[in-house]
């Protein structure tokens, strides 16, 4: 579970970078839009990982 957390959390990085910068152009707004997807993601992995504990 952590390491896709992991993923997610780079995932949401790059597609921050690309959507927040404008370094996509048109796709900008897809890009933010995966940044917040991938965020939530993240953070919903992160907590089952953590809360699950290792089996």
């Amino acid at each position: 579970m952590l390491k896709l957390a992991l993923l997610f959390f780079v995932l949401s990085i790059f597609a921050g970078l690309v959507g927040f910068t404008g370094i996509a152009g048109i796709f900008s707004l897809i890009a933010a839009g995966l940044f917040f997807i991938f965020v939530v993601l993240f953070v919903i992995l992160l907590l089952l990982g953590v809360m699950g504990g290792k089996k």
